[in-house]
């Protein structure tokens, strides 16, 4: 028996990094899992590793700031599946990475808060319907340890994550008495593609983080995805309006150096 038997599951940002681990993590653990992710090839890749390792999924392309693109993925979902049970909203960008608060444009602003703030609400406007349907359900948002901690050169983008926090906290009341939990899982500094990338102009950058984390190296997908599993199945069934953070100690370190 998996964790998700009869369950089906929509990921956003499967298509790389902790999107794509919990989407094959998910599918192994019985769920129908809808890949969805704005480049097709990678979202493909995903469907294609699950269904080799013996899973059910379909993808389909979406960009998350878009109301018609997010109605679809819903649909697309109860079409193929016939019910919702779990939205994790995982797709995020950061596209002002390293850059002082007075350095970021007006690009940067519109494109963080398009895909971050305005992809989660919708995600959660369209899929809270179809999970008062099917009597219930587990809504994850993905936030950042960069929401309460103030980390230089990510103005808008822990502006964007906190905003999540805040909406999660919200719907998770607003819903509770339809049996729809929401919660919010807030990485570290995770081995992902997109980390990885945003990281390479400073060589120094990794080492310089590694020695922030008591733990001493970075994150992995997979250790993120093993807490999505848990808020995504019923052990967690008395969890809503909660933050989760995944990120070896850092922000405890923080905190701690703060007040001493």
């Amino acid at each position: 028996m998996g964790r998700l038997d009869g369950k089906v599951a929509i990921i956003t940002g499967a298509g790389t990094g902790m999107g794509q681990t919990a989407a094959i993590l998910f599918a192994k653990e019985g769920a129908k899992v809808v890949v969805a992710d704005c480049v097709a090839e990678w979202g493909e890749q995903t469907v294609m590793m699950i269904k080799e390792a013996g899973g059910e999924a379909i993808f389909i392309k979406v960009d998350v700031s878009k109301t018609e693109d997010i109605k679809k993925m819903i649909n697309t979902a109860i079409d193929t599946y016939g019910k919702l049970d779990v939205l994790y909203n995982n797709a995020g960008v950061n596209t002002g990475y390293g850059a002082p608060t007075i350095e970021w444009t007006e690009e940067d602003y519109d494109k963080n808060m398009d895909v971050n703030v305005k992809g989660v609400w919708l995600g959660m406007k369209y899929a809270i319907p179809e999970m008062i349907k099917a009597g219930g359900g587990s809504i994850i948002n993905t936030a950042s340890v960069a929401a309460d901690a103030a980390q230089r050169g990510s103005c808008i983008y822990a502006a964007s994550k906190g905003a999540v926090i805040s909406m999660s906290r919200v719907a998770a009341v607003e819903y509770a008495g339809q049996n729809i939990r929401t919660n919010v899982i807030k990485p570290g500094t995770i081995a992902t593609p997109m980390t990885l990338k945003v990281l390479k102009h400073d060589p120094e950058a990794i080492k310089r983080i590694e020695r922030e984390i008591p733990q001493g190296r970075l994150g992995k997908p997979e250790e993120v995805a093993y807490l999505a599993l848990f808020l995504a199945s019923d052990e967690s069934s008395h969890i809503t309006g909660q933050k989760l953070t995944v990120d070896g100690g850092m922000e405890a370190d923080s905190h701690l150096r703060l007040s001493n």
